[in-house]
């Protein structure tokens, strides 16, 4: 009889898996600023999961759980590449990126300014705005209240307009990282 719950388990598991990775390894992806990392932190996460599949699956929001799983990988990676820059010297600043197509100079600079936001604010106008999360559902991805949501939101997208230069800072992020299951660049849908 164990071994139809292990394979009730695992098809559930799968088919979150199925759904969800892509979302999680963008997500990855955003917090971080390095795609190249972003589906081996979406792929532990999902692991970490797996290992607590039970308690996963009971859960009221799942798919909130798993992004606060992300969340946490991401801020981890994070300080530890701070700590790592700090031990060698070299500042972030100091790296130059390489830009092949000349025509996504806005989508460099709305990555870039993300990048220079606190982890926190960075994760809530990343969740609000580039996945179209409500406040409640950040909150419940960052294990935080809905107050801090709205308060790191708004200073947030304050800093994203003072480093951007521009009032339409909402757009341009949608614009810079995509729609959940877009490309980034891809018409959102709205007419002018």
């Amino acid at each position: 009889m164990g071994t139809l719950i292990d394979d009730t388990a695992s098809v559930e598991f799968h088919a979150f898996f199925e759904r969800h990775y892509a979302e999680l390894s963008r997500l990855a992806a955003l917090l971080t600023g390095e795609a190249d990392a972003a589906d081996d932190l979406a792929a532990d996460a999902l692991l970490a999961l797996w290992h607590r599949w039970d308690r996963v699956r009971a859960a009221d929001h799942p798919v909130a759980y798993a992004r606060g799983v992300v969340a946490n990988l991401a801020r981890t990676r994070i300080r530890s590449a701070v700590r790592e820059r700090r031990r060698v010297a070299l500042f972030w600043s100091q790296r130059e990126e390489q830009v092949e197509n000349p025509d996504v100079a806005g989508v460099v600079d709305v990555r870039e300014a993300l990048r220079r936001l606190p982890f926190r604010k960075r994760a809530c106008v990343v969740l609000r705005h580039a996945f179209d999360l409500s406040e409640k559902d950040t909150a419940l991805a960052l294990g935080v209240s809905v107050g801090t949501v709205k308060s790191q939101t708004s200073k947030g997208m304050a800093e994203l307009q003072r480093l951007l230069g521009t009032p339409e800072v909402p757009r341009r992020v949608h614009a810079a990282v995509g729609r959940p299951g877009k490309p980034a660049g891809e018409d959102t849908g709205r007419d002018g």
